[in-house]
């Protein structure tokens, strides 16, 4: 067992660009936000490790081009993957690539997943049983899931309610965080809530090497700086 942590959890996140993934990732790692962001060329990553009911965890949270020339990912970069993060806003610009991708891709055991929606895209809310279809469909039986309304800072844009929101996640049967990577709000809770269904998934199996997946080595480079609302 590694001396410095008892856990190494891989998360994913998938969406389109400019969904705030990059922002959430930012938040949660780093504790910042930026009004503007870099996009990402390939994918990147950031780490960190937490403490969770006396065990040390270290989360490899990795964050992919929302851009649809970077939306054929390999399957190797889902490889060992524990979460699996997918932004659903702008469905109707992702449904044929990003449904492709997740019939080409090999889930290995995704034991948490989130699903983002968008809480002024009413699309986006709209189509999440979609997304949630076909992750079921790709995805291991046995995956956790947790739908999460970001951009919930943005009052005066909302067109999605959390009553609404809150009555179809019960209608499922999942729990619902909603989330500003702007102010914080819920960002801390959501990985942290992803992170202990993990460890309690893990502890409760047989140990195996499946807590310490290898380390692929993929960093974006940056490109030209654009604006994004990705609260």
């Amino acid at each position: 067992m590694n001396p410095e942590y008892d856990y190494l959890f891989k998360l994913l996140l998938i969406g389109d660009s400019g969904v705030g993934k990059s922002c959430l990732l930012l938040r949660f790692a780093d504790d910042s936000y930026l009004e503007s962001y870099i996009s990402t060329i390939g994918v990147d990553f950031k780490i960190r490790t937490v403490e969770q009911d006396g065990k040390t965890i270290k989360l490899q949270i990795w964050d992919t081009a929302g851009q649809e020339r970077f939306r054929t990912i390999t399957s190797s970069y889902y490889r060992g993957a524990h979460g699996i993060i997918v932004s659903s806003v702008i469905i109707s610009q992702l449904s044929c690539n990003c449904i492709s991708m997740l019939q080409n891709t090999v889930w290995v055991d995704g034991l948490s997943l989130q699903v983002v929606y968008d809480v002024t895209d009413q699309e986006s809310f709209n189509n999440v049983k979609q997304w949630l279809n076909e992750i079921d469909r790709y995805a291991s039986d046995n995956v956790n899931k947790l739908l999460v309304g970001n951009k919930c800072d943005l009052d005066a844009d909302r067109v999605v309610s959390y009553e609404t929101g809150k009555a179809f996640a019960d209608e499922i049967g999942i729990p619902l965080l909603e989330t500003s990577a702007k102010d914080a709000t819920n960002v801390e809770k959501a990985f942290m809530t992803m992170t202990a269904e993990i460890k309690n998934r893990m502890a409760s199996q047989p140990a195996t090497n499946a807590s310490k997946p290898a380390t692929i080595r993929m960093q974006g480079r940056p490109v030209a700086q654009k604006s994004s609302c990705c609260s």
